[in-house]
């Protein structure tokens, strides 16, 4: 089931991230910190989260929220699947459910960013198997030799 955050599943997700060995803390930092606004802030839309949870416990999630200063560019801040349960479509069901609220919020473009670097091969074959398309690269983005990568899809 996807559903939206609540404030109960805080200490779920903070797990969730520990196992996600591709993050390092300052990353997981910076995704407690929206998983904090969307907690402490309900009202505010920036960050959109929803969670996909089996039985209680919390699998994976996604942040999705309208780009500032755009009529429907809407970027997909982060999708975390467990590691204990990759490989079984839930990141895909996630990445569906974030393309449905941005069409339903009249989005034309949904904007993932990821590194270059060879432990998000997986993260980029992700997007390019649902049909998102490298928009740009900024090389040495992150650090050097580390890239950052634009994948787009585009809603009509």
């Amino acid at each position: 089931m996807i559903r939206k955050l609540k404030s109960d599943d805080r200490q779920q997700i903070v797990d969730l991230l520990s196992r996600t060995s591709n993050f390092k803390q300052v990353e997981c930092n910076v995704a407690m910190e929206l998983i904090d606004i969307a907690i402490l802030r309900p009202e505010q839309e920036d960050y959109n989260i929803y969670v996909y949870e089996d039985n209680g416990i919390i699998e994976g999630y996604h942040c999705t929220g309208k780009r500032p200063l755009t009529d429907g560019v809407f970027d997909l801040y982060w999708i975390v699947v467990d590691p204990k349960v990759q490989g079984k479509g839930i990141g895909k069901q996630l990445l569906k459910h974030s393309e449905e609220f941005v069409s339903e919020n009249k989005g034309r473009w949904l904007l993932a960013e990821t590194s270059s670097k060879d432990d998000y091969d997986n993260t980029r074959n992700f997007y390019l198997r649902n049909n998102y398309k490298v928009v740009a690269q900024i090389d040495n983005f992150y650090s050097l030799n580390d890239s950052m990568i634009i994948f787009g899809k585009y809603f009509n």
